[in-house]
């Protein structure tokens, strides 16, 4: 995505349009649309086809860019759980890693960044019956793998608003609805982390439409995207007025909820119940 971006910054201060920048490398206009976009992989021949194009001859700046496509084309960890994956998936999870700031709204189950290995599995087994327990405890360590993010040094902001049901909704026994509440205690008091629950007693709001992430990167290049699942693909959204719509939704969801204290009290007497 950063490498599409600095190419299509690139293009447009030249004038040049994706259907002459595609005819110069042989492909056609969608393909150009796709690299920008940073959906498709990168051939070096092709980028060094549009730095010529674009009048980039300095050997530093050409070099930075070429670097940044080689970079871009090597296969991240979670491509190895590929096969327990729907294809759609691994394009969030490297987001999702490149990510400073994460913004979600969750109203189904706990968050998978957010989930205690019960409690995930007991999600994967209700989400993909039929699958084998090996499957099933891949997709769980690939999920504690992505846990990872929220405690390394350069851990993302992570801000999430939980609905209430997605708390009293029961994966797993007793024990282990019991162990996710802990644990949602527990990580809500990380620096990075910001957690706020969204109680029945507020009636309607403005998360209606569904679940939904926020994912803000540190390059300014580089757009905030919205990622939305359903149930057979996904989509993101990166358009400006698209993004702002659910900025404002994320940023109403947080002003409407209690805040982080009064969550975590809402957690224990949640916890107490249970």
């Amino acid at each position: 995505m950063l490498l599409g971006s600095q190419l299509r910054r690139l293009r447009e201060a030249r004038g040049i349009t994706r259907e002459a920048a595609g005819y110069s490398i042989r492909a056609s206009e969608s393909k150009i649309s796709r690299m920008e976009l940073g959906r498709v992989s990168f051939k070096t021949r092709d980028v060094e086809d549009l730095l010529t194009l674009y009048g980039i001859t300095d050997p530093q700046e050409r070099s930075s860019l070429l670097s940044l496509a080689k970079e871009a084309n090597v296969a991240g960890w979670w491509h190895s759980y590929s096969d327990v994956l729907p294809s759609w998936f691994p394009t969030y999870v490297g987001l999702e890693g490149a990510a400073s700031v994460i913004r979600v709204y969750e109203v189904q189950f706990v968050h998978g960044l957010l989930q205690t290995p019960e409690y995930a599995r007991a999600v994967v087994r209700r989400g993909a019956r039929g699958a084998s327990e090996e499957d099933v405890e891949r997709r769980v360590t690939l999920r504690l793998e992505r846990q990872k993010y929220l405690v390394a040094e350069n851990a993302p902001q992570f801000h999430i608003v939980l609905d209430e049901a997605a708390l009293r909704r029961p994966y797993g026994d007793r024990e282990v609805m019991r162990g996710q509440l802990q644990h949602l205690i527990d990580m809500s008091e990380r620096p990075n982390i910001r957690l706020q629950v969204m109680p029945f007693g507020f009636g309607g709001h403005s998360g209606e439409s569904g679940a939904f992430t926020l994912l803000s990167f540190p390059e300014p290049d580089l757009s905030d995207v919205v990622y939305l699942e359903q149930l057979t693909s996904a989509l993101y959204l990166d358009k400006s007025e698209d993004v702002a719509q659910y900025e404002k939704a994320i940023e109403e969801l947080q002003g409407d909820s209690p805040g982080p204290d009064e969550s975590r009290d809402v957690l224990r007497g949640l916890l107490q119940l249970s």
